[in-house]
């Protein structure tokens, strides 16, 4: 397991949700959300980047049941490759199929109902997209997923 501060998005087509992971990369933790029509999105992020000086960023992939790319998939793919230009680090993309259903079903048990969580759970998708590619990581010793110049 390569040590090292990871950034992970989960990119929807109103807001971004970002998580970032210890430096040894056992625990993803949220860290905000962001408006993803904000002019300053890519400003935003190369402040997350200079904050917390990651050796990664873990954008999630949204495929359908059958594994095959959606609009939804080719818009995270952009936002990756915008990411990647901007910040000059090392993005990958992971399978987050079912990420945002998770993270619905993770607050509602908890007791928080939908109304006023939006925000909430775009950073509880960004969490579990991090946490999958970690674990993936760590039970596989390579990076998850695919690196966003092979795509």
């Amino acid at each position: 397991m390569r040590t090292g501060v990871r950034l992970g998005v989960d990119a929807g087509k109103a807001r971004v949700g970002v998580s970032v992971s210890d430096p040894s990369g056992l625990l993803a933790t949220p860290v905000v959300t962001l408006d993803r029509s904000a002019p300053d999105l890519l400003e935003r992020f190369s402040r997350l980047v200079s904050q917390y000086a990651p050796i990664e960023i873990v954008v999630g992939l949204p495929l359908n049941m059958q594994g095959n790319h959606t609009p939804s998939t080719e818009d995270a793919i952009s936002l990756a490759q915008e990411l990647s230009r901007s910040t000059n680090i090392s993005v990958r993309m992971v399978d987050e199929r079912l990420t945002t259903v998770s993270a619905h079903a993770a607050m509602r048990n908890v007791g928080k109902k939908q109304r006023g969580t939006r925000s909430v759970i775009d950073q509880v998708a960004a969490v579990m997209v991090l946490q999958h590619a970690l674990d993936s990581e760590r039970s596989s010793g390579r990076p998850a997923g695919i690196d966003i110049n092979d795509l």
